[in-house]
């Protein structure tokens, strides 16, 4: 439930209304007319922040909440040291707090937790300086129980729920009976009082009720006092199932939407919360009538332009699955607003690890909307919403590369413009080089925020000028379609509802659909989950495990590749009317797209390998995608003697050895020869820093070394090099442009995140969108001897008689794992399953 904020009993409170911006304008004036070591400049800066602040929870615009937090952060240092001073100023603790309102407000807003720890670490500080009596004391206690309540809500720690009813009911200690404050104090209490005990509801809506009665109807917290009244009913209703409840939380819910103003932030919230208990009602009456209530109120909110991305696409996430349960037309709307929140809601103004845990609300968005458009027959729409909500940070960082070159030749100056900021945009999305110091790493992101409110500006005005009314926009299927360059794409939706291929053919502009009746959501988590005991059990978790005969065999695999060859491969090369070829150079070359939990299943190895022809690598050479974007990218110019980088790590500290690194790299150098530029990096030379700058000199890079991936922070998945890590993040920060081949020799390079399955968080996308166009890499881990056998194959066919073969990687991994697996055995499936293609 949305929080009510602000300390209304310290002196030089702004008022709301029509004077709102005279007021920021005349004390921005005392501000500027003040100079830096005026004593009273630090009040001046709260104040000022605090006008912006209290704007911000009214009009919701994201500048306002900016300023407040850049204006009293810059108070801070002149009321003490380190950022969070020792109290001695009289005005530290008022400032404090409201340092406090902004970090939780701006956690509301982008839901990073960090920011509600250092609100509750302010609250405290500000209480803990505040004597009692006060009058602002119940304020800030009740304030900071609303910040425990709400990390309470999000990671479920007792704790903080039983610090949030400590603080709110001392804060109603403290009050007396006829206090003008008790009714909004009682509210509060009620709320935290609803999220704990049933036995408690009745008590919480006995605190709401009474707030309600002691508020006048034109008080401007009555619309939030009352629709937290109506949600406690709600909450009552569920566990007693007593209609009249239900009833009640309607009344007071439909109320609490008359009651707020126009423009109010916090109108999707209450229009949200009576679109769910008007759903509520359909449910137990069946009433028409009630489900479009339940549509309207969640139409409204989502397209309340003035409403908080996350609640805004909350509700347009409910609109759109209740109206696609009950087939009501209006759901292809409904997906469409909620995937053009997506933006929003995963910022550009946060870090690159910020917006992959806001990508976690996603939650299958992508393929559930393209089931839905696929139901009834819309495949372009489809194909284009799995291309924007999928993916979505990749997205981004190519978004931020995209070329200018069209728009500098009409509007040079603005080109200019987007190009540095896009640039900046970049590197600051990464958060891996903040400063330590408390000050400067606010700095360091406020820089970050304006960098993102600035980026979207240029975009908007770049779109009113005539021909660029769709810069920058995503693409549609028209566009996608060229994605087909080398080949058939192959983008497979998997859906709890139903599963689909969607292929998009070389030279045509229609999207081919085949449903995939057999292929189902649960068979490939089931598969999914198989895949994983298997590995585990053989001991495959890096590069250098023991070759045992269990590593080779993996037990369940034959049957796992037997149902991806009858559920996917088959259909669509049935479809595409392909037949075995004898040799790679007829083979057609298909480029699968997965989604959702196929993401982790080696369809390119789909097959019956008990029957003659009938596995894909009889009949197509494989590739595959995170995106069709990535296949648009300008393919890497062909050169006579490409720059060859080799990086060697033989010995890792707590890692196996790698003997076989020395005879993979003689074997590069062994074909490179009068061929290639060839440079090598290796041991205690081989560091992140040197590795990176030599990729930006260099067409192809081999990384022959250890990798890992990192779940809990998936940008710091790495290459494992002399005393650091060549990490994900530091690796799409570099701008490279137009490179050709990456090989990456080491173990699950192309494992992906089993939260983010479609953000295809892993080494081989990270390179693909760094800039490389054609990537090799690995599922899971691979011997050590095989991994020369890979390289020499690859490598002998590349350049093969003094030609370089770049655009091929596909066609000499098919051919090289060929050779594997007529040395090893088709079942030795541990072996040579785990080396993949992706990209060009």
């Amino acid at each position: 439930m949305e929080q009510t904020k602000g300390d209304n009993n310290k002196p030089g409170a702004p008022s709301r209304g029509e004077h709102e911006v005279d007021e920021i304008a005349d004390m921005t004036r005392v501000l500027l007319l003040a100079p830096e070591s005026h004593p009273d400049r630090p009040v001046y800066l709260g104040y000022l922040g605090r006008m912006h602040r209290i704007r911000f929870q009214r009009l919701g615009k994201l500048e306002d909440l900016q300023k407040a937090h850049e204006y009293i952060t810059s108070a801070m240092p002149v009321l003490g040291t380190g950022g969070i001073p020792s109290g001695g100023h009289p005005d530290f603790p008022w400032i404090a707090y409201e340092l406090a309102i902004v970090y939780e407000l701006r956690y509301l807003r982008q839901g990073d937790l960090a920011d509600l720890g250092k609100a509750i670490e302010l609250f405290s500080q500000a209480i803990l300086l505040t004597p009692n009596p006060h009058p602002a004391l119940p304020q800030r206690l009740d304030d900071l129980g609303i910040a425990h309540d709400l990390r309470f809500q999000r990671l479920g720690e007792l704790d903080d729920l039983e610090k949030a009813i400590q603080y709110k009911s001392r804060a109603v200690s403290l009050l007396s009976s006829d206090n003008p404050d008790l009714a909004t104090r009682l509210e509060s209490l009620g709320r935290v009082g609803s999220l704990s005990k049933f036995d408690e509801l009745d008590k919480a809506i006995e605190y709401m009720a009474r707030a309600v009665s002691l508020t006048p109807e034109d008080h401007v917290d009555m619309s939030q006092r009352v629709t937290n009244l109506g949600l406690i009913y709600k909450s009552r209703f569920e566990h007693l199932k007593e209609l009249d409840d239900l009833d009640q939380a309607i009344k007071y819910l439909s109320r609490a939407v008359l009651l707020r103003p126009e423009g109010h932030p916090n109108q999707s919230e209450n229009l949200g919360a009576l679109g769910r208990a008007y759903a509520t009602q359909f449910q137990e009456s069946r009433e028409i009538k009630h489900l479009h209530d339940s549509l309207d109120c969640f139409r409204k909110a989502a397209q309340y332009v003035a409403g908080r991305p996350s609640i805004r696409f909350d509700c347009a996430r409910q609109w759109a699955k209740l109206a696609a349960q009950h087939d009501i037309p209006e759901s292809l709307e409904a997906y469409q607003v909620a995937i053009d929140l997506i933006p929003g809601l995963v910022w550009l103004g946060s870090t690159t690890n910020q917006r992959y845990e806001r990508a976690r609300e996603l939650s299958n968005l992508a393929v559930e909307a393209a089931s839905v458009a696929i139901g009834i027959n819309n495949c372009a729409l489809a194909l284009e919403w799995l291309e924007n909500a999928r993916c979505v940070i990749w997205s981004q960082l190519l978004l931020l590369r995209y070329p200018l070159d069209q728009l500098r030749s009409s509007q040079p100056g603005l080109a200019d413009r987007i190009g540095k900021v896009s640039g900046a945009l970049y590197s600051a999305g990464s958060g891996t080089s903040l400063p330590s110091d408390t000050l400067e790493k606010e700095r360091v992101d406020q820089q970050h925020r304006r960098l993102a409110v600035e980026f979207d500006q240029l975009i908007s005005n770049a779109r009113m000028i005539p021909g660029f009314e769709n810069f920058l926009k995503p693409k549609r299927a028209s566009e996608l379609a060229h994605a087909a360059r080398k080949g058939p794409v192959v983008v497979i939706n998997c859906h709890e509802m139903r599963s689909d291929a969607l292929i998009i053919i070389p030279g045509q502009t229609e999207i081919a659909h085949i449903p995939l009746p057999q292929s189902t959501y649960k068979g490939a988590q089931r598969s999914r989950v198989q895949m994983e005991a298997s590995l585990k059990s053989t001991g495959i978790r890096e590069r250098g495990f023991k070759n045992v005969p269990s590593a080779q065999r993996i037990g369940g695999f034959e049957d796992l590749l037997s149902t991806l060859w009858v559920d996917i491969a088959k259909p669509v090369l049935d479809f595409l009317g392909y037949t075995p070829k004898p040799n790679t150079e007829e083979m057609p070359h298909i480029t699968w797209c997965p989604t959702s939990v196929l993401s982790f299943l080696p369809i390119h190895a789909a097959g019956k390998y008990n029957q003659p022809h009938s596995k894909v690598s009889d009949f197509a050479v494989s590739s595959y995608t995170p995106t069709l974007t990535a296949l648009l990218s300008p393919l890497h110019s062909s050169t006579t003697r490409p720059r060859i980088l080799v990086v060697g790590q033989e010995a890792t500290p707590g890692h196996n050895q790698l003997p076989g690194i020395t005879k993979e790299l003689a074997c590069i150098e062994n074909h490179a020869r009068n061929v290639a530029e060839l440079s090598q990096i290796t041991s205690s030379d081989a560091t992140a820093p040197a590795v990176l700058d030599a990729m930006e000199q260099h067409d192809w890079v081999h990384l022959a070394c250890h990798a890992h991936q990192n779940a809990a922070n998936p940008t710091k998945s790495g290459f494992f090099l002399h005393e650091s890590s060549l990490d994900l993040d530091s690796i799409t920060r570099r701008l490279f442009t137009q490179k050709g081949l990456a090989f990456l020799s080491a173990c699950q390079t192309a494992t992906g995140d089993e939260i983010l399955p479609d953000e295809a968080v892993h080494l081989a996308s990270g390179m693909l969108m760094a800039g490389y166009s054609s990537v090799i890499a690995t599922m899971w881990s691979v011997l050590d001897e095989d991994a020369p056998f890979i390289t020499d194959k690859v490598y002998g066919q590349l350049m093969k008689d003094g030609r370089v073969g770049n655009g091929e990687g596909a066609k000499a991994l098919h051919n090289a794992a060929a050779e594997l697996r007529a040395k090893v055995g088709d079942k030795a499936f541990g072996r040579w399953v785990p080396y993949i293609h992706m990209g060009s």
